[in-house]
């Protein structure tokens, strides 16, 4: 009777054991898998961290090089984006003088008119006169665009046999950019000083600010004048064309013939008559009054010799 309870105690120790090692089967199990979950997690999150990293490495890298190429742009002009400097375009006077020797002045200076015209220039100056009444000569100033300014000057020489020919160029770049820059500065004294006369009030600084204004147009008006004188002559070359026409050679003298001589002699006696004529012209009044002279010496003479040669009177 005492066997039974014994075998009972056994089987449910050994439920117990069995059921003791199913749960641990089972923890390992969950264990086991819960480690290959965490690993693969911790896998894929250190990818993730993988590309993250490098992913913000590139950045980094890409703001370094932005950085130091802001440097650079900085170092070299502080204050300002980095823009590509503006070409500064040359500013130059230029001017030639030619002189000329045509067969004929007038028409020469026909053609130079229609060169100049055809080049889109003008003629500011021309005139022409007659040396020694035997030929012409013109002078002629002339204004063409600087870029056809080589070829013009080149028609012009090639008409007729070059004398002589000079030409100068000036660069005046800086100095039109000095009048631009201070043109902007007068205009901008120019607008503060008319916004303080609309804000004056006092009549005596309305007088002031007036003055005031007056000088710095007159000034603004003079550096205007100035740009537009610079404008004028490094757009258009000047060129100062002299054309004259060739003299007459002197004729050849031959030995002299028989009516040479004729005709020298007949010029010679008539130059002679021509001088008597002219002396006696001169002499004329001279001659007229001592003849006057004369006469009335002979008729006292007449009349003296007469009263001395009368009889005495009888006693």
């Amino acid at each position: 009777m005492q066997a039974a309870p014994v075998i009972r105690t056994d089987r449910r120790s050994g439920r117990r054991t069995r059921t003791a090692l199913a749960a641990g089967l089972l923890t390992a199990v969950l264990a086991l898998s819960g480690c290959g979950a965490s690993g693969d997690s911790s896998d894929s999150g250190s990818a993730s961290d993988e590309r993250a990293l490098s992913a913000g490495d590139q950045n980094k890298a890409a703001a370094a090089g932005e950085a130091a190429a802001g440097s650079k742009e900085g170092a070299a002009k502080p204050g300002a984006p980095s823009k590509p400097n503006p070409v500064t375009v040359a500013h130059v006077i230029r001017t030639a003088s030619l002189s000329v020797e045509v067969k004929s002045a007038s028409r020469a200076a026909a053609a130079a008119r229609t060169v100049v015209q055809n080049a889109g220039g003008l003629v500011a100056n021309e005139s022409t006169e007659q040396v020694d009444d035997t030929h012409d000569s013109s002078h002629l100033v002339l204004r063409v665009p600087q870029g056809e300014y080589d070829s013009v000057l080149r028609e012009l020489a090639g008409a007729g046999k070059l004398l002589s020919r000079t030409s100068t160029a000036k660069d005046v770049t800086d100095q039109v950019v000095d009048v631009e820059s201070r043109i902007a500065t007068q205009r901008a004294s120019v607008t503060r000083v008319r916004k303080l006369m609309d804000q004056a009030e006092k009549l005596v600084d309305v007088v002031t600010l007036e003055g005031e204004l007056s000088s710095r147009q007159a000034t603004l008006e003079s550096l205007l004048a100035q740009q537009a004188s610079l404008k004028d002559r490094t757009t258009l070359a000047t060129i100062t064309l002299d054309l004259t026409e060739p003299e007459a050679a002197p004729e050849e003298e031959g030995d002299p013939g028989f009516l040479d001589a004729l005709s020298g002699g007949w010029h010679a006696f008539l130059t002679m008559l021509r001088w008597l004529a002219m002396a006696a012209g001169a002499t004329a009044p001279f001659l007229a009054a001592a003849a006057v002279l004369l006469v009335l010496w002979r008729r006292l003479r007449r009349r003296g010799g007469k009263a001395g040669q009368q009889p005495p009177a009888a006693e």
